[in-house]
């Protein structure tokens, strides 16, 4: 029995060790946070990985999470409506779609729920990897055959194996928190954005209107530690100080969420994405950066297609991994810059493209 170690345990990881434990695979999660993470954004689940989803026998539960948005306006500085549509979103795009936009910690939730037989290690993380032997902050020492770093953007499998995150990341020129607040703007199903141009974000209902979240981001690069939360708070309490409309009200909300995330919008582009026995999932090796809207879709997808091709060639699986996968992902990263030109606006002609990749079975 090939014996898996799976590093994070936000999407790509879990969907990647059910889809491994089907085949007869023993797997191992670790994951540095104490539990499966709560917060973030509104995270979609489009084309393909919509298929993903149902072959996971998962399609009535998603649907049933979804935020079922009815629209959204954009004001100005002093709230004065500029735009009003209830046919798109700006984090769902078009509504007559099939695709489901839902927290994204009930998507974890969820998939950590299905992934029985797995062992998890939560609040640990990978200290060094010498070929199949592991070492770890917490747990002892141990050896696996096939390592994932399913990580995220700054992926410590990545820097261990790979190399720096200089060599691999491009920033896309904006950066974005985002948290969860009490409904102060008494939202029904909507979202309202502030877009200036140099600070923007917006407030969407969620929970059906019990809570929201709120988005705050600002363009430019700027140098800060992804780990240091306070630090990121006092960041952003500076960009938005002077920032009118309601971001008094929502920076007093931001220094009391218990699930506030901070991060650029960047990429990571690599000439391949595995290396000896490790290989990377997700936004790891291929993160398309929130602008894509796509994250999500490529984790699923991408964990679907390793696990199968494992299963059928474990000796040519990355390969084939890779070969199989990389159209997809070159086109969604394309899509998250064409994204970027539109305002950040999803570009559905695009996304047509992507939505045709066609979904191996295994």
């Amino acid at each position: 029995m090939t014996n898996v170690l799976i590093s994070g345990a936000s999407i790509g990881g879990p969907a990647l060790a059910y889809w491994l434990r089907r085949r007869g695979f023993a797997v191992t999660v670790v994951e540095r946070a104490r539990g499966p993470r709560p917060g973030g954004q509104a995270i979609d689940v489009r084309g393909p990985a919509l298929e993903v989803v149902e072959r996971m026998c998962l399609g009535d539960r998603l649907r049933s999470c979804g935020t079922n948005m009815r629209g959204m306006n954009v004001v100005d500085a002093d709230g004065n409506e500029l735009h009003r549509s209830t046919t798109h979103t700006l984090s769902g795009g078009d509504l007559s779609n099939p695709d489901v936009e839902l927290l994204r910690d009930d998507l974890v939730r969820m998939l950590f729920e299905v992934t029985e037989g797995v062992e998890y290690l939560f609040d640990d993380t990978i200290t060094s990897i010498d070929g199949t032997r592991v070492t770890f902050e917490n747990a002892a020492p141990r050896d696996f055959d096939v390592i994932v770093g399913a990580d995220g953007l700054h992926s410590n499998v990545r820097g261990l194996v790979f190399g720096p995150e200089e060599r691999f990341i491009s920033h896309l020129g904006t950066n974005l928190a985002v948290f969860t607040a009490p409904n102060f703007l008494g939202l029904d199903h909507w979202q309202t954005f502030q877009q200036g141009e140099v600070i923007g974000g917006g407030v969407m209902s969620a929970r059906d209107n019990a809570e929201c979240r709120v988005y705050m981001g600002f363009t430019g690069v700027t140098a800060f530690d992804h780990r240091d939360a306070d630090a990121q708070r006092r960041l952003l309490a500076e960009k938005f100080e002077s920032a009118g409309w309601v971001w008094p009200t929502a920076l007093k909300h931001m220094w009391e969420a218990p699930d506030f995330h901070f991060d650029s919008m960047s990429q990571i582009r690599m000439d391949s994405w595995s290396s000896g026995n490790v290989v990377l999932l997700g936004d790891a090796g291929y993160c398309g950066s929130p602008l894509s809207g796509q994250g999500t879709s490529m984790a699923l997808v991408g964990a679907y297609v390793l696990a199968g091709e494992l299963a059928k060639d474990p000796a040519g699986g990355f390969r084939r991994y890779e070969e199989v996968l990389r159209p997809y992902v070159t086109a969604n990263q394309e899509m998250a810059l064409k994204n970027q030109a539109n305002g950040g606006a999803p570009t559905d002609e695009f996304a047509s493209v992507v939505n045709s990749f066609a979904l191996p079975v295994y």
